[in-house]
């Protein structure tokens, strides 16, 4: 049977590019028992070249790579892509304005599965920028979600762990005990479950390590790529 072609534009960090790979892989064997999966084609990004953007505030410049790795994989036959990482998606819009391969925002399938759930208020756990800016925040509004993000101290510490640690592939049982703490303050606060809104936080943080329902955005957009390239229709 024929499928879409999905394009990754990874590297984004190396580890949740291949969370997405295995992700992909393994639910198409888990849910049609065979290996025929969608082709995949694999964009991976140098990660510091987009730190030193960020941290410049050079977002022009990660817009204008990140439409180039998308033409790339237009080219080499993508028929739709996906950005594995939430931060760059604060200039998602440019990025599809810059290329011809239709994107799949993040977001759309982070809200379905808020919304499934019947909850309009969760925490954010992400970046200094997931959090601290409004694309985030005002894209979950947009679909009808509140969300409750914390505070300076605690987004210090959540990006710091994230740059320092996650991205790089090491766990430390203090770390997770320091997400932990902040996302029970934030579901006393009224949060009914918690977006990881970094594609690396799962590494850390599964269902088991919450008082409340996780929402694992790689596992989300992930699973979403794969319906788009099985359902032809």
């Amino acid at each position: 049977m024929a499928h879409r072609t999905i394009g990754i534009l990874g590297g984004l960090s190396p580890e949740s590019t291949a969370s997405y790979y295995l992700r992909i892989t393994r639910q198409y064997v888990a849910r049609h028992g065979d290996d025929g999966y969608p082709e995949i084609l694999i964009h991976s990004a140098c990660l510091k070249q987009f730190h030193d953007w960020r941290n410049a505030g050079r977002w022009d410049l990660s817009a204008a790579r990140l439409a180039e790795m998308a033409e790339s994989l237009r080219l080499r036959g993508a028929d739709f892509g996906l950005i594995a990482s939430n931060t760059p998606h604060r200039v998602f819009d440019e990025v599809q304005a810059g290329t011809d391969l239709p994107l799949l925002h993040i977001l759309e399938p982070v809200s379905e599965a808020i919304r499934q759930a019947g909850q309009r208020t969760v925490a954010l756990l992400g970046t200094r920028v997931t959090m601290g800016e409004a694309f985030y925040k005002d894209g979950l509004a947009k679909r009808g979600i509140d969300c409750l993000i914390p505070k300076q101290e605690e987004q210090a510490a959540i990006h710091r762990i994230i740059n320092e640690e996650l991205v790089r592939g090491v766990l430390r049982d203090e770390s997770r005990r320091v997400y932990q703490d902040i996302i029970a303050r934030l579901a006393d606060q009224g949060a009914e479950g918690v977006v990881l809104g970094c594609t690396e936080i799962p590494l850390l943080i599964e269902a088991r390590h919450s008082p409340i329902p996780v929402y694992d955005t790689a596992v989300l957009h992930a699973d979403a790529a794969l319906e788009r390239a099985t359902h032809l229709s």
